[in-house]
C-alpha cells in the first residue's frame, strides 16, 4: 500500500479502514518479533522523538526511556513499529498542554516508514503510564488515551475532558439550552480532542493544536458555517497573469510593520472569507499607491456583489469584477458589517477606494514572496485542514491530508520569515483575536502546503 494510502488508512478516513493486526508469532518473513532496542531500532527511535518534542519548549521536551519494536520489510523500503516509553515534564495547564497530562511516564506507539533514507511518521499514539511500569516485556500496557472515538472513554480520561470542556465553556462563554445538548456538545468537545491530538502527531512543522472556540463544533458544523465550498469551483472567468518580480526576495517580511494592514476582523458566523481577503488585499494596494490605510466594507461584497453567494462563499475573482463594475468600496464606518446578506445600500458618493483591474499572482512561492515584498499583501485560498484546531506554530499538514484539491478557505499573506529555521508564512486570518496568534496563522512557506499558492491573486490600483 502507497504510503499516504496507509496513512489514510491508519486515521480511518478510508471507507471500511482499521489498522491491520499486528502478525502473529513466529514472524513471518521480513519480519522481526519484538525485541529491545537494537542499532537499527535507533535511528528511528530518534526520530519519532524529534517528532513528539517538535515545537515544544527547553524544558518541556520528554526524553527516550525504553524502546523495543519490528520491521517489516518492502521493496526500498522499511514500516518501524515501535513501542517506547518516555518520560516528560509534568503539565499544569490543560488549556496548553496535550491530554491528559498529569502522569510523567508516557507509553508511544509509533509506526514509521523510511525510505530512501528519509523517515516518515505515519502514526503516534501516547497516553501515561505508572511512573513504575518501564519494562517493555509486560504484554498488560493500556495507555489512557482511547485510540479512536469509538473506544470507551478511560475513566481518569473523562474527568480530565470533563475538566477541560468545563473550562471551554468558561473561557468562551458558552450556554447551551439543556443538559441534553450540553451533553451532546461534550460528546463532540471529546471527539475535537482526540482528533486534534491525531492531527498533532502528523504535523511536521510546530504548531499546536488543541482547545480553540470552534471545539464543541462538529466537523460539518464548522464548515457549513465557517469555510467556503465555493473555492473549489473553476471560476467562469480568468484574471489576466502578473508581471513576475524577479529580485531576490528578501530575506524576510511583514507588511503589518509597514503599516498597510488593517486590524483582524471577525467574520462571524458566516462564511464570507472570500470578502475578508479580498478587502484586505485593497486594503494593502490602496495604501501602498495612496499612503492612506482604511478599513473597507466586507457588508458591501455581501450585498452587492450579485456572483458571489454571500454567507454561502464566493470567489475572489468575482468581488474584484464587483468593486470595479460597483464603482468602489465604502469604508466599513460608513457601511459596517452585520454578518448576513441584506439589501443592496451602497452609494457611489461614499466610496473612498476603487480598483483599475487584478491579477494572478505566480504559482512558485519564491515569485510570491519576491512579489509581495514590492506590491503588497496577498488574498488566497487555501484548505483549511487543522485550523479549526490550531492554536500557534508553523502549521505544516502532510499533503495527503490536505490537498490543495479541496481549498476552502480564503486569508492574506501579509509577510514571511523563519523561527528557529523553518520557513513560514504570516497569514492573516477572519476569525476574530481569540483565535490563532492573534487571528494569524502560520503555515510553511516553500513546500506548497495545503495549496497556499494556487489562487494567490491582487487587486491593481493606479
Amino acid at each position: 500500500m502507497a504510503p499516504w494510502l496507509r496513512l489514510l488508512w491508519l486515521l480511518g478516513l478510508l471507507p471500511g479502514a482499521a489498522p491491520a493486526p499486528a502478525p502473529a508469532e513466529p514472524r513471518a518473513a521480513g519480519a522481526v518479533v519484538w525485541e529491545p532496542a537494537s542499532r537499527e531500532l535507533l535511528g528511528p527511535a530518534r526520530f519519532a522523538l524529534d517528532a513528539y518534542n517538535r515545537g515544544r519548549a527547553a524544558g518541556t521536551q520528554a526524553v527516550l526511556e525504553t524502546v523495543r519494536g519490528r520491521v517489516r520489510r518492502a521493496g526500498q523500503g522499511s514500516l518501524y513499529s515501535l513501542e517506547a516509553t518516555l518520560a516528560e515534564p509534568s503539565c499544569e495547564d490543560l488549556m496548553l498542554c496535550q491530554i491528559p497530562v498529569s502522569k510523567i511516564t508516557l507509553l508511544c506507539s509509533f509506526e514509521i516508514l523510511e525510505e530512501m533514507g528519509k523517515h516518515m511518521l505515519l502514526r503516534r499514539d501516547c497516553g501515561p503510564v505508572h511512573p513504575k511500569v518501564s519494562d517493555l516485556k509486560n504484554e498488560t500496557f493500556s495507555s489512557v488515551l482511547p485510540l479512536s472515538s469509538k473506544d470507551p472513554l478511560p475513566k481518569k480520561f473523562a474527568m480530565k475532558i470533563a475538566s477541560l470542556f468545563k473550562k471551554f465553556v468558561a473561557t468562551y462563554n458558552r450556554t447551551y439550552e439543556s443538559k441534553e445538548e450540553t451533553q451532546w456538545r461534550l460528546s463532540v468537545f471529546t471527539r475535537n480532542m482526540i482528533l486534534a491530538q491525531k492531527i498533532q502527531a502528523l504535523d511536521r512543522g510546530t504548531a499546536q493544536y488543541g482547545v480553540t472556540k470552534f471545539s464543541d463544533l462538529t466537523e460539518e458544523e464548522f464548515r457549513t458555517i465557517y469555510l467556503n465550498p465555493l473555492l473549489r469551483e473553476h471560476p467562469s472567468k480568468t484574471m489576466r497573469q502578473a508581471k513576475i518580480v524577479h529580485d531576490s526576495a528578501p530575506p524576510e517580511w511583514d507588511w503589518r510593520k509597514k503599516g498597510a494592514v488593517t486590524e483582524v476582523k471577525n467574520q462571524g458566523m458566516c462564511g464570507s472569507c472570500w470578502a475578508f481577503s479580498v478587502t484586505g488585499n485593497v486594503e494593502g494596494q490602496w495604501f501602498l499607491k495612496k499612503g492612506t490605510l482604511l478599513s473597507l466594507s466586507e457588508q458591501e461584497l455581501l450585498d452587492c456583489d450579485k456572483v458571489d453567494k454571500a454567507c454561502m462563499g464566493g470567489l475572489p475573482i468575482n468581488a474584484y469584477s464587483a468593486i470595479k463594475s460597483l464603482g468602489g468600496l465604502e469604508t466599513e464606518d460608513d457601511y459596517s458589517y452585520q454578518g448576513h446578506m441584506e439589501a443592496c445600500n451602497f452609494s457611489a458618493k461614499k466610496a473612498k477606494v476603487y480598483i483599475n483591474d487584478s491579477v494572478e499572482l505566480s504559482k512558485n512561492e519564491q515569485y510570491l514572496a519576491a512579489w509581495l515584498a514590492v506590491k503588497g499583501p496577498i488574498s488566497i485560498a487555501i484548505n483549511a485542514f487543522g485550523m479549526q484546531f490550531y492554536r500557534h506554530g508553523i502549521a505544516h499538514p502532510l499533503q495527503p491530508l490536505c490537498s490543495p484539491w479541496f481549498i476552502d478557505h480564503a486569508m492574506l499573506i501579509v509577510g514571511y520569515g523563519k523561527r528557529s529555521g523553518v520557513p513560514f508564512w504570516a497569514i492573516k486570518n477572519s476569525w476574530g483575536t481569540d483565535w490563532g496568534e492573534e487571528g494569524y496563522y502560520y503555515l510553511h512557506r516553500g513546500s506548497r502546503s495545503c495549496g497556499v499558492n494556487v489562487m494567490a491573486s491582487s487587486a491593481v490600483v493606479e
